[in-house]
């Protein structure tokens, strides 16, 4: 009897958690959705197809892909790099490297946004450089580039760490030892071992820089 009414007191509280869970994910991501799809195609399709190729949405789709294109290959690119220097070896820095990764976790983009306003703004530090040498950052694509760059970049990194922590040394050290350089040995071993890890850091990267 004690074993019955656990598993009835087990099943309730699976069923009760999973309603939760459920009752969640429809408010607070099924409903939004439908509720843009709905707004979206309230006019009928051919409004929607129209306010596509208006040429400002045109132009704010091309600028979304080209941010996008430009920011997720350097955040892919560093955090390889980061992931890889941090779980595989010892260095001076080694915690404040990590500690900098999650920065922009907690800073907020507006604070982030005026940073770089003050940074490369026509009154900021670097302002009276950039216009003496035509340069132009703030309210241009290569702002938009840096502040992109900067929100996205923990995402690749952490991904990648606890999955190249967990995998440990032992297959780098043995092909290291089977006479495999240190660039053979990052594509043929470190690399296939964490593609999958690799594709949802990309993945997360590129949906928040579109979502910026």
């Amino acid at each position: 009897m004690a074993r019955l009414r656990s598993t009835t007191e087990d099943r309730l509280t699976q069923g009760v958690l999973i309603a939760l869970a459920l009752a969640f994910l429809t408010f607070f991501l099924a409903l939004p959705l439908v509720a843009v799809f709905f707004e979206a195609l309230e006019q009928g399709l051919g409004a929607f197809v129209a306010a596509i190729q208006d040429p400002d949405a045109i132009a704010a789709i091309e600028l979304t892909l080209l941010i996008a294109a430009i920011s997720v290959p350097l955040n892919m690119v560093f955090g390889l790099a980061a992931a890889w220097a941090i779980t595989k070896f010892s260095f001076p820095g080694k915690s404040l490297l990590i500690t900098l990764i999650d920065l922009p976790f907690s800073v907020s983009p507006v604070v982030s946004g005026l940073i770089f306003v003050l940074l490369f703004g026509a009154h900021g530090y670097l302002g009276p450089w950039l216009q003496a040498h035509d340069l132009k950052i703030i309210f241009a694509v290569p702002g938009i580039v840096l502040a992109t760059v900067f929100i996205t970049f923990p995402f690749v990194a952490r991904e990648l760490i606890p999955l190249m922590m967990e995998q440990g040394k032992a297959d780098e050290e043995a092909a290291i030892s089977l006479g495999a350089n240190g660039w053979q040995t990052f594509w043929h071993v470190t690399l296939p071992n964490v593609r999958w890890g690799l594709l949802y850091g990309v993945l997360l990267c590129n949906a928040r820089a579109m979502g910026e």
